[in-house]
Order: structure tokens, then C-alpha cells, then sequence
């Protein structure tokens, strides 16, 4: 179990670094962009994301 949480943890760290990596200037105003938004904001974007990466999980692990 471990060893899966590793696992996706390390694929969370490759995929989160491709795009800086391949767009660095688009990146760079991305984060201007974040800078600006708000806390609450900020909190609903890692709600969906969150929710979006359980029902992904969900249907993955249910096929």
C-alpha cells in the first residue's frame, strides 16, 4: 500500500513538472495570474480538483 502512495506521489511530482519545464514563460503567468486570486477562490479550484481526482480514482478502480 505504501509503496502505491510512493508510486503516485512521484507520478503527482513528474506530471506537476512538465509544465514549467515545457512552458516556462506561460507558467511564469499562470502563477502571476494565481497570485492575484483569491483564498476562497483558490480553496474551490482545490475542492474540484480534489472531487475531480476522486471520481477519476473511483472509476479506475471500479473497471
Amino acid at each position: 500500500m505504501w509503496e502505491n502512495i510512493a508510486n503516485a506521489l512521484c507520478l503527482v511530482l513528474i506530471i506537476e513538472g512538465m509544465i514549467p519545464f515545457l512552458y516556462p514563460k506561460k507558467w511564469r503567468k499562470l502563477v502571476e495570474t494565481l497570485a492575484a486570486v483569491s483564498s476562497e477562490q483558490l480553496r474551490v479550484m482545490g475542492l474540484i480538483s480534489m472531487l475531480l481526482g476522486l471520481a477519476c480514482l473511483l472509476l479506475i478502480s471500479n473497471s
